[in-house]
């Protein structure tokens, strides 16, 4: 991922309003991901990554910067939620599940790149196999007149084939039962389970190893043929050793909610396995080595970015040696009426933009006033102040109150431009807003 720092923030810029500390020190983290590989390998294995803790309410983009950062990247990304891991030893899922994850989407992201490469392979040999089901071949003794007619024919087929003039004409495949593979593997059992459960699949499959036949249309025997036909061409010791390279070195893992394992010495009623889970996360972000499906993984040069809103706990409740491993703290700002305008104005495919594209599907123009869009930011701010703040998330909350009507009977309103006022959002809002007790239910 060959981007600068200024690229990476002014990507983010489209999507995400302010928080331009934390765009900043997630920039040059990746950065530094790229500039570490073109070093000399001995200074490689020195340079680690500066895991980074990012602190701030809910609502104010700590998700949202992740999201982003997983679409825009060609390395190996997962997000997930520390609140859902214990302690080894209790039920549930282990620290180590989050690293298998991880190879897992490696895996995936690698293999999608190798397919994309023999795309024209894969069609070629799926044309093939659909020709040699309409044209049976020619036995090896045929004469050249035989052979030229064939290959006549055969040309005339694929021709045929090619422009779709054959999809609604029925084939006979013969079919591999589909044995359970890679992606019934449950990443959540413990290393020793996962391989038990493979070798039951590959055991199981082995008992059946006749082909089922099937009779169907062409159209739909491209797609059926498709898992055939690029297992056969791909190379799957290449796509495991660059997808366990990319884990190891430009793997990043989105460690959210980490305030909820925290456990102060104020907090007496804690779960106890919430410091176990801190320390069974510490071996694996200092650096160690993962067994997964697919091999040894180490862990010492995956980015490990984590986030809390941090209300009831501090990032001092973690166990000091866990928070070293975060040298990088970014706080999040929370947002005010005019960060939540610019949200609904500034951002790509914001929420209004969603809201009229769903209403035209129905032939209903949705208009937004400027004024109305200013109504919104308020009360979404005076909802928050109100009630819990969960910051940009109200806006959801706001903006459907107000429109769920116009939306509910959208199809007596077909053809109609529909205007969103200030008025509108007044009357549909401020009576709820008055009552606290009414505003926290509804809003």
């Amino acid at each position: 991922m060959d981007l600068t720092p200024k690229q990476i923030v002014h990507y983010l810029d489209d999507y995400i309003i302010g928080q331009d500390d934390a765009k900043k020190t997630i920039a040059l983290a990746l950065r530094n991901r790229y500039r570490r590989m073109k070093v000399e390998p001995e200074l490689q294995e020195e340079i680690m990554p500066k895991n980074i803790l990012m602190i701030g309410s809910t609502g104010v983009g700590k998700t949202e910067i992740a999201r982003r950062l997983a679409k825009m990247m060609g390395l190996p990304f997962v997000k997930v939620e520390a609140s859902k891991y214990t302690e080894v030893g209790f039920v549930g899922r282990d620290v180590e599940s989050m690293i298998r994850d991880l190879v897992y989407e490696s895996i995936r992201l690698v293999t999608k790149e190798y397919q994309d490469k023999i795309k024209d392979k894969i069609d070629d040999e799926i044309n093939k196999q659909i020709i040699e089901k309409l044209l049976p071949p020619l036995p090896d003794g045929a004469t050249t007149s035989a052979r030229e007619s064939f290959i006549k024919t055969y040309n005339k087929m694929e021709n045929k084939l090619l422009k779709g003039e054959l999809d609604d004409k029925k084939i006979e495949l013969e079919l591999s039962p589909k044995s359970a593979h890679v992606e019934i593997l449950d990443s959540t059992m413990p290393m020793d389970m996962t391989s038990m459960q493979e070798s039951l699949t590959q055991m199981l499959g082995g008992l059946n190893k006749d082909k089922v036949k099937k009779e169907v249309y062409i159209k739909d025997a491209r797609i059926l043929l498709k898992d055939e036909a690029t297992n056969k061409l791909l190379d799957q010791d290449s796509i495991k050793v660059e997808a366990i390279k990319r884990t190891e070195n430009g793997g990043i893992i989105f460690l959210d909610e980490i305030d909820k394992i925290a456990t102060g010495s104020k907090n007496q009623n804690q779960d106890p396995s919430k410091e176990g889970v801190q320390r069974d996360l510490l071996p694996i972000v200092e650096g160690s080595s993962v067994h997964t499906k697919f091999g040894q993984i180490k862990t010492d040069h995956i980015l490990f970015i984590a986030a809390g809103a941090f209300h009831v706990s501090k990032p001092s409740d973690l166990l000091p040696e866990l928070q070293g491993r975060f040298p990088l703290r970014v706080e999040l700002e929370n947002l005010d009426e005019d960060a939540l305008y610019k949200i609904l104005t500034n951002t790509k495919n914001s929420l209004l933009r969603q809201y009229q594209a769903l209403l035209k599907v129905e032939n209903v123009e949705l208009v937004f006033d400027d004024d109305a869009i200013h109504a919104f930011a308020k009360y979404s701010v005076t909802a928050n102040e109100k009630t819990e703040d969960i910051g940009a998330r109200r806006l959801h909350t706001v903006i459907e109150k107000v429109i769920e009507d116009i939306s509910f009977n959208a199809d007596e309103k077909s053809g109609e431009k529909v205007i969103i006022s200030k008025t509108l959002v007044k009357s549909k809002l401020e009576d709820i807003l008055d009552d606290e007790d009414t505003a926290r239910y509804i809003l």
